[in-house]
Order: structure tokens, then C-alpha cells, then sequence
């Protein structure tokens, strides 16, 4: 079974696209609701291209899983009102103001930026789960 890499982005709603998968897009307001909107998306899109006589992408055939990869502003809106930037600043060492940026996508945080986010809010994670 393949796995379909799928882009989530936000831009005032989140947005969802695949490189391997030109010309299939989906967005909603909330991220489980573009993760249904793209998995529908999906299915149409391939049910077009039949029905075109277009070839199916072989990476779709035979079954596929899709896996979605949220961009730093996405994950930040995701988590905006569960966790602080406060709380994201202290773990991460990366300035609220800056978080902010990222957060609203002003500014793309470089790849090791990007670590820390993602690292700073499985370490707030963990702590919840210690906590009986």
C-alpha cells in the first residue's frame, strides 16, 4: 500500500494538496474537516479520471493510505487556544513574537525552527500524559 503525502496549509482556512496528486485539492475550516474534505476530493478525482479514460497514477492503485503533513502555520492554528505560545516559548526557546509569525504565516520558520515547534508540543504532550 502506497502513502499519498498530503500537504495541509493555512491561509484563513486550512488547505490540503498533494505533489503526487495533481489537480486534487480541498479546504475547510477546521483540520478534520479538510482531511475529509481532501479524502472525498480524492475519490472524485479518481472516479473523473476513469471516467476521462485518463490513466491512474500506478502509486494509486492497488490501494494507498494517505498521510497528511500540517506547515508550521497549520500545526500553531491547530493547537491555537489548547496550548500558549507562552507555554510553547518556554519549551521551545523561541520567542512568542516569532511564534506569532509563524503562526500566521508572515513568516516560514527554517526546518530546524520547524523541529523545535513540533519537539516543544510532544514534550507539553508528554507532561500531560504523567499527570493521574
Amino acid at each position: 500500500m502506497q502513502k499519498i503525502k498530503v500537504h495541509v496549509v493555512w491561509l484563513d482556512n486550512y488547505g490540503a494538496g498533494s505533489n503526487e496528486v495533481l489537480g486534487c485539492v480541498a479546504t475547510h475550516k477546521t483540520l478534520e474537516g479538510v482531511k475529509k474534505a481532501y479524502t472525498e476530493s480524492l475519490g472524485w478525482h479518481l472516479e473523473a479520471m476513469l471516467a476521462d479514460g485518463d490513466k491512474i497514477p500506478t502509486m494509486l492503485q492497488g490501494g494507498y493510505e494517505l498521510e497528511f503533513e500540517l506547515n508550521t502555520a497549520a500545526i500553531l492554528h491547530h493547537f491555537n487556544g489548547i496550548l500558549t505560545r507562552s507555554a510553547l516559548s518556554r519549551v521551545t526557546g523561541i520567542n512568542e513574537r516569532q511564534l506569532g509569525h509563524y503562526a500566521t504565516g508572515h513568516r516560514n520558520p527554517r526546518p530546524a525552527q520547524r523541529q523545535k515547534i513540533i519537539e516543544g508540543i510532544r514534550k507539553i504532550g508528554a507532561e500531560f500524559i504523567t499527570v493521574v
